[in-house]
């Protein structure tokens, strides 16, 4: 155990790399992650056992981009479930989703004589934005391949489940269900400095033991601090290029729009504002020595844009 008096937080942020992995994405905590996607499948299907499997992918060919997950896993019936923690907005995250979804997919084709059947694919993402503004009481999307015309279900073997976390605001007294309470503990672990009390079930004291900080070895806690660093490095970049390109773009709008008209200069205004921001961040996110390909998810610039910057 390591000697941390002085840190203010009790329990692990699982919105960093060290902490969802360390909760999720290990064997000895596998029984967290069961719980955790059975919460979300409401009953309709009951994981008993689940295989962790390579989190990094290549493309079918050296030229394409390789998909790195944050936790892979197949199920008991053979099943594919991937679970992604999106730390912050994406400008192109449903077509990141939609490309991580193929490379489960194609690995289950066979050479040979083949019929084509395949497994389900689950691709879980909690999002630590929101990106539907309509509802703000609506934050659990499940999203499969449906008919237009009849608004019934087309294909039932590839979901999408997206958990906009900010939108979820429920007290302790509130929380009715497992689907509830695992919510509650990523939205709050942080926060909190003593178990709560609607969280009696079995499940959850392995979860606080497991997240207890001052638990943790001293390589882990090295590694944890690591990852901490770099979650609010990238956070305050983040949150600073943000709120410096909305005032850009609102001033390029506002500038547009007295030379073309207020309605179309606001709308283009805007758009050439997000690009600027985009760029802001990535141009920040370089200073901080982050990767290209890391860049181009948060931003959705090519890395030809990343590199000229």
């Amino acid at each position: 155990m390591i000697d941390n008096d002085n840190y203010t937080d009790k329990y692990v942020n699982p919105y960093t790399d060290f902490g969802f992995k360390k909760l999720f994405g290990t064997e000895m905590n596998k029984e967290l992650l069961i719980s955790f996607i059975n919460s979300l499948l409401h009953g309709e299907e009951t994981i008993k056992e689940l295989t962790y499997l390579n989190t990094e992918h290549l493309g079918s060919s050296e030229a394409d981009r390789k998909a790195v997950f944050d936790v892979y896993c197949e199920n008991e019936r053979g099943e594919k479930i991937l679970v992604e923690m999106q730390r912050g907005e994406q400008q192109f995250f449903k077509d990141r989703s939609l490309y991580y979804a193929t490379f489960p997919i194609r690995e289950q084709g066979k050479r040979g004589e083949w019929d084509y059947q395949l497994k389900a694919v689950y691709v879980i993402g909690i999002l630590n934005f929101t990106f539907d503004d309509e509802d703000e009481n609506y934050y659990h999307h499940e999203v499969q391949l449906m008919d237009k015309r009849t608004h019934k279900v087309f294909y039932n073997k590839l979901t999408f489940i997206y958990l906009e976390m900010p939108k979820f605001n429920k007290r302790e007294e509130e929380l009715k269900d497992m689907f509830d309470k695992w919510l509650f503990v990523l939205r709050n672990l942080t926060r909190l400095m003593e178990r709560p009390k609607a969280l009696q079930e079995r499940i959850f004291t392995k979860l606080f033991e497991a997240a207890e900080i001052a638990k943790f070895s001293q390589t882990e806690y090295r590694a944890y601090e690591d990852s901490l660093r770099t979650y609010r490095d990238w956070k305050n970049t983040i949150d600073t290029a943000v709120s410096k390109a909305k005032n850009e773009g609102r001033e390029e709008g506002l500038a547009e729009g007295r030379k073309e008209g207020l309605a179309e200069g606001r709308k283009e205004g805007l758009a050439e504002g997000e690009q600027n921001k985009q760029k802001e961040i990535a141009r920040s996110m370089k200073q901080l020595g982050m990767q290209t390909d890391l860049i181009a998810q948060v931003t959705g610039l090519s890395a030809e844009e990343i590199i000229a910057l």
